[in-house]
């Protein structure tokens, strides 16, 4: 019997990794390194950004162009409040910078997470210029629908304007 358990406990103190060199432990992955090395979840860093984006009545186009990439976006309350503009986007990691409109009025930072684009909850007065009566980007968040760019293209604003076009 007292072999047995002897056995049992040099057993277990082998399984557990004891006596390894230090150099040679590997270090534990994070969740979401993990799950991007098995497929289960997009790497943010080569995810093309263009496409179409929405959720309810809130749109978002992006489209590449020489420069980088335009966008539009227009957000629908209905009754006539709504928001619509388009620009330019530019991307670093997870981090969008989006100028909207022109002059640098309604200029920011929006989040990309995998398939969903985040604007702040806060914007620069500038973006006020876009929207009609109460309504507002800020906030907005949307889920891509599409990555086709010929979709994005197409996507119009409630007044039948091109939001995408070049």
């Amino acid at each position: 019997m007292r072999a047995g358990a002897a056995l049992a406990a040099l057993l277990l103190a082998a399984c557990s990794g004891r006596g390894q060199a230090p150099g040679n432990a590997q270090q534990p992955q994070d969740l979401e390194t993990a799950a991007i090395e098995r497929g289960l979840v997009r790497d943010p860093a080569e995810t093309e950004l263009a496409g179409v984006y929405s959720r309810d009545t809130d749109r978002l186009c992006i489209v590449p162009t020489n420069a980088g990439y335009r966008i539009g976006a227009h957000v629908d309350y209905g009754d006539g409040i709504t928001c619509s503009g388009s620009g330019n986007v530019t991307r670093a990691g997870s981090a969008l910078h989006i100028e909207l409109g022109g002059n640098d009025a309604c200029s920011f930072d929006a989040r990309l997470d995998g398939d969903r684009i985040a604007f702040p909850g806060a914007l620069p007065d500038g973006c006020k210029a876009l929207c009609r009566s109460r309504a507002s980007f800020a906030g907005l968040e949307v889920t891509r629908m599409s990555d086709s760019v010929a979709e994005a293209r197409a996507m119009r604003d409630t007044a039948g304007r091109r939001l995408c076009s070049d």
